[in-house]
């Protein structure tokens, strides 16, 4: 599929109404755990891209070029709120937020494990084992306040236990910051895999950062807090991964190409027929903005659209499947490993002067305190056990009690996994 093939409509006849704007939503009892993880993906995909376009905007002298980005960001705020009325009005803030890990995590380990740049692959591999262990963190508090089995929400797709423990997952901004791809060299899979999961990771911080305040307890309100922070450092270090010398349009046009793809890829794997036809919908409106990106990088820059994508044709597309072999091989290989500055090193390597250890000392300095750890602490207290589905005992021999909760590993010099 290559959509520069294709014949695509005007921008405006993306255009929606009101009554076509406000989509049936899924039954949360009944929808795919990978139809609703899609559904974040590509909300939090068309937020990136709104995103993206407002800076453009306010970066931007011409009045002409900056009326073409805001028909074209109208028409994809209309898809993002689309999407996002998909969410039945009983799901849960709780429920939607088992979801949105259950991407973290699944996206995360797929992408990984086709990426061709080994780099990538390690920036990744770090923040998944992050990712998965707060999807551990949220189930406990959804079995305490709901009484929710959060295994039945993933479909069992996805194992739920401990991965690196949040509290060691706190390092210093200095130690988030990534070498950056040159677009120019990189493999084409590359660009795509840095852009999803940057914005895939944008959305859940997002997510958090709005709605953290919302919920209705204070060990939930403060969790949301604590994990809100690390979606920050995933963020930070995703974001670096993009190549900052792409000019505006350059960027606008890859942003336009990823959606295309991610909308295609979408359509493909979908099994809720009626899910479907809104991917299709999205795809074409898609195509008609990517032409009209090509026409504006040609009008302002003088440039070809093959000189950003050499080849239009979709690379693998994105199909999301269990990946819990990947996940517990990433865990026994990696979960005493943290990042100093660029670099990815085990934790006893660092010396004790470290920004790492220094960062700890000033924002956990009570373990008790911390909130993720006081949610295990109290689910053990009140059920007799943590909450996790797993198949087999944790790859990790420090992380499988399930009356006492691990914070040292990766944390403290000399803790064997």
């Amino acid at each position: 599929m290559d959509p520069f093939e294709l014949k695509p409509t005007t921008v405006e006849d993306g255009l929606m109404d009101w009554k076509t704007l406000y989509p049936q939503p899924y039954d949360k009892n009944e929808a795919d755990p990978y139809t609703k993880v899609r559904i974040i993906l590509m909300t939090g995909t068309e937020f990136e891209a709104n995103w993206f376009s407002h800076q453009f905007h306010r970066h931007c002298t011409d009045n002409d070029l900056r009326r073409e980005l805001a028909l074209s960001r109208r028409v994809e705020q209309q898809q993002q709120k689309q999407l996002a009325c998909l969410k039945p009005i009983d799901e849960t803030q709780l429920e939607t937020t088992i979801a949105y890990e259950q991407l973290a995590v699944d996206l995360t380990a797929i992408l990984a494990q086709r990426d061709p740049d080994p780099y990538v692959v390690k920036t990744m591999d770090l923040a998944l084992l992050e990712d998965f262990d707060h999807l551990y963190r949220y189930a406990d508090l959804l079995e305490m306040e709901q009484g929710v089995h959060a295994e039945r929400l993933v479909g069992r797709y996805t194992e739920i236990m401990p991965g690196r423990p949040t509290i060691s997952e706190h390092r210093h901004p200095y130690d988030s910051v990534r070498r950056y791809c040159d677009f120019k060299t990189a493999a084409p899979i590359t660009k795509l895999d840095v852009s999803i999961i940057t914005a895939a990771e944008q959305q859940t911080m997002n997510y958090y950062m709005n709605l953290g305040a919302f919920y209705g307890s204070d060990r939930g309100r403060k969790l949301y807090q604590e994990i809100g922070m690390i979606e920050e450092q995933h963020v930070t270090q995703y974001g670096a991964l993009i190549d900052p010398s792409c000019t505006w349009l350059e960027s606008l046009l890859m942003h336009e190409y990823i959606e295309c793809y991610l909308y295609y890829s979408c359509f493909e794997d979908e099994t809720d027929r009626r899910v479907k036809k809104l991917w299709e919908m999205n795809f074409e409106k898609e195509v008609a903005q990517l032409h009209a990106a090509a026409k504006l990088l040609q009008k302002y820059e003088k440039k070809s659209w093959q000189q950003v994508i050499p080849d239009g044709a979709f690379p693998e597309l994105l199909n999301f499947s269990e990946q819990k072999e990947y996940v517990r091989r990433v865990l026994a290989q990696t979960v005493t490993q943290t990042a100093r500055r660029e670099d990815f090193v085990e934790l006893d390597t660092l010396p004790d002067d470290a920004p790492f250890f220094r960062y700890q000392d000033t924002v956990n300095p009570n373990s008790r305190e911390v909130p993720s750890h006081r949610v295990i602490r109290d689910a053990i207290a009140e059920l007799g056990q943590d909450y996790r589905f797993e198949e087999s005992p944790n790859p990790i021999p420090a992380l499988r009690s399930r009356k006492k909760d691990n914070i040292t590993l990766g944390r403290k010099k000399g803790e064997a996994g």
